[in-house]
């Protein structure tokens, strides 16, 4: 989408027409920031001693950093259709494994995504990675309650990989993909709407390949990082926020949007999960699913640091509540997160359910975490159905690494009756039920 300076002009003024009333009230704008496989402990904020964030280190200091927030999957696939939905993905179709260029299933047309629920009052649009299905009918986005979309289908490793933009008539234009220019056009993309959009309410999804590989920071970033191409990337990445505010502020509208700043999965290959063990894809450790929650609306927000647990499954129904728009009229598993941001509440849960693929693999409450499955070698292994099921209190052990399993009974046999409740409740929605193979005792 691009923009001539006529455009531009005619949507200010449009916007400083309206009422002062009509403004006061109107709802916030809405931008989501979703980065591609970023560690918790990847930004300054979040205690990174190598890697530089300042523009995401000012939002964080002048809003909510929340310290317990969970993706609903360990990889991407499933994550983002929890986020979109607020609904576990198991309830989606779209738990199992991650979405590849043969496949031809997508997240199906009955699901109400956070776009959709905004609808009408909102202007919408998606620019960056999708990965929720790239053949119709789930495809393309503005299937999905997208006004527009400017991105890639996939993760930015996969092959064959093309830019596509959403023309007015709803048909896609295709371009060839620069790896080393993707975040900058996503962001592009991203301020161009905002100032098309500036007049009425909008929600702007900005989901950037980075930093999943391949790492290819643009020529300004290369060799700048003392966290190397990974650092090159998150840091072009914080740039182009930098650059997102400032076009807020440019525009009038820095107090009228709630900017949301996370990541889909903990970090893959390279990247810090901070205290947590585990990685992406990492079976039922924390750092495979704990990412970086920021929540920044200048003269709203105040300044708060939370560990009240929370998944990105609550995003929907909080921005339901922000923007005063109904809940969709289905079974949501995510929790209105507005009380724990406005005024510092405890969490809307008693207890987040950590699935990887279709299998309950743990269950988080505001002290204790129990694992029921873990990996080794190749095997999947059920502890809880084996007798070894692991008990960490992670308000003092944030790295799982003290079993208190057999100190504390009664936790444990509350927790497991939770667990098996939890696994029979949803074990039975998944789609490919793989059997558990245990390894010999040897």
């Amino acid at each position: 989408m691009s923009l001539s300076r006529r455009d531009m002009i005619a949507a200010g003024a449009a916007l400083a027409a309206l009422p002062a009333a009509a403004r006061a009230v109107r709802p916030p704008n809405i931008i989501l920031i979703v980065a591609d496989d970023l560690g918790w402990g990847d930004l300054g904020c979040y205690g990174s001693p190598f890697i530089r964030t300042p523009h995401l280190d000012r939002l964080a200091n002048a809003g909510v950093r929340m310290t317990d927030f969970y993706a609903s999957a360990n990889v991407c696939t499933p994550s983002r259709a929890g986020m979109l939905t607020g609904r576990y993905p198991i309830r989606t179709g779209l738990a199992h494994e991650v979405i590849t260029v043969k496949d031809r299933h997508g997240l199906p047309l009955s699901e109400v995504t956070i776009a959709e629920a905004l609808k009408p009052g909102y202007a919408t649009m998606l620019a960056g990675k999708w990965h929720l299905g790239h053949a119709a009918p789930h495809w393309p986005p503005m299937v999905h309650g997208f006004d527009a979309f400017a991105g890639i289908p996939y993760s930015n490793d996969m092959r064959p990989l093309s830019f596509f933009r959403s023309r007015a008539d709803g048909t896609l234009a295709e371009e060839p993909v620069v790896q080393e220019r993707l975040t900058d056009q996503f962001f592009d993309a991203g301020i161009d709407f905002i100032r098309a959009s500036a007049a009425r309410p909008f929600f702007l999804m900005l989901t950037p390949s980075a930093p999943h590989i391949p790492l290819r920071p643009g020529k300004a970033f290369a060799g700048r990082s003392d966290a190397g191409s990974y650092g090159d990337v998150v840091e072009e990445l914080d740039a182009a926020v930098g650059r997102l505010v400032a076009a807020l502020k440019g525009a009038g509208l820095e107090r009228d949007t709630l900017i949301l700043f996370t990541s889909d999965n903990g970090p893959w290959f390279e990247g810090s999960a901070g205290p947590a063990q585990g990685r992406k894809g990492g079976a039922g450790w924390d750092g495979g699913y704990l990412v970086p929650l920021i929540a920044s609306w200048p003269g709203t927000l105040r300044p708060r640091v939370t560990d009240a647990i929370a998944m990105n499954i609550d995003l929907l129904p909080t921005l339901c509540t922000l923007a005063g728009a109904p809940l969709p009229p289905v079974t949501l598993d995510g929790r209105d997160l507005s009380g724990v941001w406005r005024r510092g509440a405890a969490s809307p849960h008693e207890q987040l359910i950590l699935f990887n693929n279709e299998r309950v693999a743990a269950l988080r409450t505001p002290r204790w975490k129990f694992v029921g499955r873990s990996y080794y070698r190749s095997y999947n292994v059920p502890l809880a159905a084996i007798g070894y099921p692991l008990l960490f209190d992670v308000t003092r052990d944030p790295g799982e690494t003290i079993n208190l399993a057999a100190r504390q009974p009664e936790v444990m046999a509350d927790l497991s009756a939770r667990f098996i409740a939890a696994r029979d409740s949803f074990e039975p929605l998944g789609l490919r039920q793989v059997p558990d193979f245990l390894p010999s005792a040897s």
